[in-house]
């Protein structure tokens, strides 16, 4: 699917080289981007911070929901937050962290953990969804409808009734973003725009429910997914869902720049996360890992992948961007880590 996607665009090999291009000046200027990125967020009404590690990313986070005085958030998919392990010190403080993705919400019903970048749950089969749904639902909200079955159109159908409740209630939303914009610009198709703008794309609407419905919206995300402009993040917006999903669009494309009266969260909150990045950044050879945009195509086409699974990477970021990326953010000399170079079987694909 994503060969026919990609064959459509005549351009395709020049959008990914444009694409590495950006990437590459983003990250050789990326304290020039992020100040301005944090100037622009400021002056558009939102707080920003800065986290040099997890723990620190996760006090602050805490700290900022405490402050609320809720004790329950709910989250956009996000990848960060769970490389951090955010949702898991959030429950030692006392609240509790809804996951609203489908298919992170069968993880986290299932106490389980993610196996690929795009597709969380890809190691369940519909009928271990059912019994997950059936047996955990009810002890984090809304049960199952009685004798759910395991149609995919009904395990639909009870996570949108089982989230929607979530949704109206919660005061506190958490998320990722796949893009932050730093300056203003403009593209073929964009007016001059603000800036601070964040981004994110994903294909089930629960992302613009998350960052509309609550008063207050905390955004954790790594410093090297700023982009310069409007016009950049356009190449990205071409190459990114052709190649995670063979989509020539993502369904939802949502974008927020700081805060509007009576439009949105009153209060937003941007903690960028460093947790390794700049170490990478500082290696000529390692620092193209961080152009990485995880759309998961290298997991797809795999070897290694697809005969190990996503778990038996031990992080966050399988596959074959996970092996080069991991152990670059822990920075340790774990036997896991010491393998993961290891885990290929080099195919060249």
């Amino acid at each position: 699917k994503r060969a026919r996607a990609v064959a459509e665009l005549d351009d395709w090999a020049e959008l990914r080289e444009a694409g590495k291009e950006i990437k590459d000046d983003v990250l050789r200027n990326l304290d020039t981007h992020l100040l301005r990125l944090e100037e622009a967020v400021t002056a558009a009404g939102g707080t920003v911070h800065w986290a040099a590690d997890a723990a620190e990313a996760n006090r602050i986070v805490t700290d900022l929901v405490k402050a609320t005085g809720e004790t329950e958030v709910v989250k956009v998919k996000s990848m960060a937050t769970q490389e951090i392990g955010l949702n898991e010190h959030l429950e030692a403080e006392g609240i509790a962290a809804y996951e609203t993705d489908l298919a992170e919400l069968i993880v986290q019903l299932g106490d389980d953990r993610p196996s690929h970048i795009l597709v969380p749950a890809i190691h369940r089969n519909r009928a271990e969804i059912r019994d997950v749904f059936r047996e955990k639902m009810g002890s984090w909200g809304r049960p199952a409808p009685e004798g759910l079955s395991d149609s995919p159109a009904e395990l639909a159908e009870a996570a949108r009734l089982h989230l929607r409740e979530k949704f109206l209630r919660a005061k506190v939303g958490i998320s990722g973003a796949n893009f932050m914009v730093a300056e203003t610009g403009t593209g073929a198709n964009f007016m001059v725009a603000e800036t601070g703008t964040l981004v994110v794309v994903e294909s089930e609407g629960n992302g613009r429910m998350c960052l509309t419905l609550p008063e207050t919206l905390v955004s954790v995300v790594g410093i090297e997914k700023v982009v310069p402009t409007w016009r950049d993040l356009e190449v990205f917006l071409q190459t990114l869902p052709r190649s995670s999903t063979a989509e020539r669009m993502n369904p939802y494309t949502s974008m927020w720049t700081g805060t509007t009266d009576d439009d949105g969260p009153s209060a937003f909150h941007l903690v960028l996360l460093d947790n390794g990045r700049t170490d990478a950044l500082a290696d000529d050879i390692g620092r193209q890992a961080l152009r990485c945009i995880r759309c998961s195509a290298c997991l797809n086409v795999c070897p290694v992948y697809e005969r190990a699974g996503g778990h038996a990477y031990g992080s966050v970021y399988p596959g074959p961007i996970g092996a080069i990326l991991t152990p670059q953010l822990r920075g340790t000399a774990s036997e896991i880590d010491a393998s993961l170079p290891y885990a290929s079987s080099l195919c060249g694909a």
